[in-house]
């Protein structure tokens, strides 16, 4: 192939399209490189939907500087940063994006200096950077840049070389994390991104790739005949105002596909996305409406312009039903012509019985999602501003949603946010039930953070592939007791893994068990464990408590 020495703004938002979707192919085996062998490894997914954010921003620019192309990329992955491998990923973003903003076209040179700014911002993002993971091929691929911009001023041959070393060094990954050896994978971040690398370096090298982000059509060069069989094309949010499940999420599939094509159906704790192309525009907003209030409403007529599409719209209960939703979403929207008061809440919470008890307990507004779903930052940002509050304490109850938390802190202009690390939800409801709302912000956070401390959490689940980790020998199907720091008990018997994670957790110091009990456990179960627990641990109170989470058959809280 020819040199290539310099790439234009329209030629890098083509290769940062074609990295996105490189990774989006392969977010289910960068899942599955999860080194606990749990069903909800989920790298793969939160890096994907952090890079779709941003690839959507850049999606929808029109004619794009390099300026509003970093700005895109930037902000989209910043907002829509999931997990802490997203969240790293979105700070090697931001960093390059502050480099390659000033420039008009991209070099060695200027890919060089944006990777070395890639790294310095991701790590200072991190409390305690760990080697092994998504930073230390970051860094390697920067380290080789910064040798190969003395070599070369081709490009094709820079990021070859580069991508190479970052390989290698993902390669070397398992020799700096033990954790990895033992369960025989390298690390799923840093796998994410040399994808995000490979994908745009084939874009490079002329390969046919996929630049398109989802039914986004204005990137494509014809349109499939299909397309032109509806008369409309809507995208809105639902706001839920009732109880939602996987199975639900299903049933509105389903619905909608029978009803129109292009669907797309994306559910995010209390929110639900929905794109469709349809000739039945009432029906559809009909049913969404039976779900909860509609926001973001976009209606375009996929044959005419946009404005004539409401003054001729054929179907009249349609325009009827949109105006209801627009008058919903304005008798809904919160009332903040009240005083503020001093401290708020939000918590992040998944499950009916965790969540009444987040309520039972002050918290102004609860974010579903958990091990099984890592909310965005825009989504604690979005809930935080719901808060009528001038100090807001967010609660992440999982250690893979402090960053996102984080992030969401420092994002937020209008109210004084602090993050409360903790890291399961028993912390979350031992922190909540120690808040004193006649002390200071700073009193209050000084006893919860010492209060979180005296927690110790497990969770009791299943394998999902045969695997050896802190030199337990684990079988697909087996139950596992995960405790704060590992793996504590693994039998194929659930009561038996509890009461024997129980005992690795249990000191001189426990006075209480609370055990919660998941959506697939069966309360006569619950209790009868509960009983067991009572008989082990005699001089223990122990209390039992519907938890309703998902994946986790039991989670037990032990102070």
């Amino acid at each position: 192939m020819k040199e290539i020495n310099k790439i234009t703004v329209s030629q890098f938002a083509n290769a940062f399209l074609a990295g996105a979707n490189n990774l989006e192919s392969k977010k289910e085996w960068i899942n599955e490189l999860n080194v606990f062998p749990v069903p909800d490894g989920d790298t793969g997914t939160n890096m994907c939907m952090t890079i779709m954010s941003a690839a959507k921003a850049v999606s929808e620019l029109e004619d794009p500087t390099m300026k509003t192309l970093a700005k895109a990329i930037s902000s989209g992955s910043l907002r829509g940063a999931r997990g802490n491998s997203g969240v790293i990923l979105s700070q090697l973003f931001r960093g390059f994006s502050k480099v390659m903003g000033k420039c008009d076209e991209i070099t060695t040179d200027v890919l060089c200096e944006a990777m070395q700014k890639s790294v310095e911002t991701a790590y200072k993002a991190v409390m305690k950077p760990k080697e092994g993971t998504i930073l230390t091929v970051a860094r390697g691929a920067a380290d080789k840049a910064l040798e190969m911009v003395e070599v070369t001023d081709d490009l094709v041959y820079f990021v070859d070389e580069v991508i190479k070393e970052a390989e290698l060094v993902l390669s070397k990954t398992p020799d700096m994390l033990p954790v990895l050896k033992q369960a025989g994978v390298v690390d799923s971040g840093g796998q994410g991104l040399v994808c995000v690398l490979q994908g745009g370096y084939d874009y490079l090298l002329g390969k046919d790739v996929k630049l398109t982000i989802g039914d986004d059509d204005s990137k494509k060069e014809e349109s499939a005949p299909e397309e032109e069989q509806y008369t409309y094309h809507t995208d809105f949010v639902i706001n839920l105002k009732k109880k939602f499940t996987n199975k639900n999420e299903q049933e509105l599939k389903s619905f909608l596909e029978s009803k129109g094509g292009h669907v797309r159906v994306n559910w995010n704790g209390d929110e639900i996305s929905v794109s469709i192309r349809t000739d039945e525009l009432g029906v559809v907003i009909n049913k969404a409406l039976e779900l909860g209030v509609l926001t973001k409403i976009d209606i375009k007529n996929i044959q005419t312009e946009y404005d004539k599409t409401i003054k001729s719209m054929s179907s009249k209960k349609a325009a009827s039903e949109i105006a209801d939703a627009t008058d919903s979403m304005k008798e809904e929207k919160p009332a903040n012509n009240e005083p503020a008061k001093e401290m708020g809440f939000v918590s992040v919470s998944i499950g009916d019985g965790m969540n009444s008890i987040f309520k039972e307990l002050g918290c102004d507004y609860i974010i579903e999602g958990g091990q099984t779903m890592n909310p965005s930052t825009d989504d604690v940002l979005s809930a935080i501003d719901k808060v009528n509050a001038k100090n807001v304490f967010v609660l992440p109850n999982n250690k893979n949603i402090i960053l996102a938390a984080n992030q969401a802190a420092t994002l937020c202009e209008d109210k004084n946010v602090i993050v409360l690390p903790t890291k399961t939800i028993p912390q979350g409801i031992t922190a909540i039930i120690n808040f004193i709302p006649d002390q200071s912000v700073d009193e209050n956070l000084s006893r919860m953070e010492e209060e979180i401390k005296n927690v110790k959490t497990g969770q009791v689940t299943y394998a999902v592939r045969d695997t050896v980790i802190d030199d337990k020998e684990i079988s697909q199907g087996d139950y596992m007791g995960i405790g704060d720091s590992g793996i504590l008990a693994v039998d194929k018997d659930m009561n038996k893994v509890f009461i024997d994670m129980l005992k690795e957790m249990v000191d001189d110091s426990t006075a209480i068990i609370t055990i919660y009990y998941g959506d697939e456990v069966k309360e006569k179960d619950a209790i009868k464990l509960g009983k067991q627990v009572e008989e082990d641990f005699d001089s223990l109170e122990v209390e039992v408590q519907p938890g309703g989470q998902p994946v986790y058959y039991y989670v037990a809280s032990v102070e």
